[in-house]
């Protein structure tokens, strides 16, 4: 007997479709096997899948399971908001208006609920490493080339998922740069990361304040994410301890624009809510119907 399983493709972090990272959602998935859920993770060939499943803990209002065609993840961004978008266009009711908390690998993460339809997470608390200096030869090699390092050290953060954030001189460099899938895999082996993102400052006539691209190596093959949640809200940990650390001038918020050599315009607002980052964006459903299984 075959089984129907509801379906929907959500494009994230972007206002605009076919802008931003789409991601595949599973509904009422608690009768899958973890087998099953990673055969359909691989089928969908998307960087994440996600699985919707009743919560065990008694303050999360759903729980979610994020594969991608390699295996379950413990957290990732844009799977938390495309899946808190797609359950609540099916009519899902918070347990508080306005607020939802979604159980997962790293624990229980609350996400927001705009009145204009924007969905922000409350970044993971997150551990950091400074890259070792001796690897910093590697690093030029993996970006292609001299990265113009900006003035922060290159720093593996990690919150589940772990991303070595490398910030170069500019937004223009950030979008120059050609990185070498060898050196980029022996790097990540060597300081345990799942992929960097290097990120650059606009100027001041720009209407967002950092570019960001983030690569993963995928079957062997340097792969760019389009727009990266996990990353985003990576950096958003990191930026307080350095560049905002006693800095009077600090707005608390600020933009990303990423996706742009990938022909994407996503769009990443995060907002420090009493000295706490969320990470949001915009979602929009694309494809929605049955998987038969």
């Amino acid at each position: 007997m075959s089984e129907l399983l509801r379906f929907k493709q959500v494009d994230v972090f972007s206002a605009v479709p076919l802008n931003g990272n789409p991601l595949a959602v599973v509904m009422d998935a608690d009768g899958l096997s973890e087998g099953q859920m990673l055969a359909i993770a691989r089928w969908t060939n998307l960087s994440e899948t996600t699985f919707v499943l009743p919560p065990s803990e008694p303050q999360a209002d759903y729980q979610v399971k994020i594969y991608s065609p390699a295996g379950e993840l413990p957290f990732a961004g844009h799977p938390t908001l495309g899946t808190a978008h797609a359950l609540l266009e099916n009519g899902f009711k918070p347990k508080l208006p306005g607020h939802l908390v979604q159980q997962c690998g790293v624990g229980n993460v609350a996400i927001t609920i705009a009145r204009d339809g924007m969905l922000a997470f409350e970044a993971p608390e997150a551990a950091m490493t400074p890259l070792a200096a001796q690897s910093y030869a590697l690093l030029t090699t993996a970006a292609g080339g001299e990265p113009s390092v900006g003035d922060g050290a290159p720093t593996v953060v990690n919150m589940g998922i772990r991303w070595l954030m490398v910030e170069v001189s500019s937004a223009e460099v950030c979008l120059r740069l050609q990185p070498e899938s060898n050196a980029l895999a022996d790097l990540l082996t060597r300081c345990n990361a799942s992929g960097m993102a290097f990120y650059g400052r606009h100027g001041p006539t720009s209407d967002v304040d950092f570019e960001m691209r983030a690569f993963i190596i995928e079957h062997g093959s340097l792969v760019e994410d389009p727009v990266t949640g996990s990353a985003n809200a990576c950096l958003a940990r990191l930026l307080p301890q350095r560049d905002f650390a006693g800095n009077p001038a600090f707005a608390e918020s600020y933009r990303v624009r990423q996706g742009t050599c990938k022909q994407r315009d996503g769009r990443v607002f995060v907002d420090y809510l009493r000295a706490e980052p969320w990470i949001g964006g915009y979602s929009s459903t694309l494809i929605e119907g049955h998987i038969t299984l």
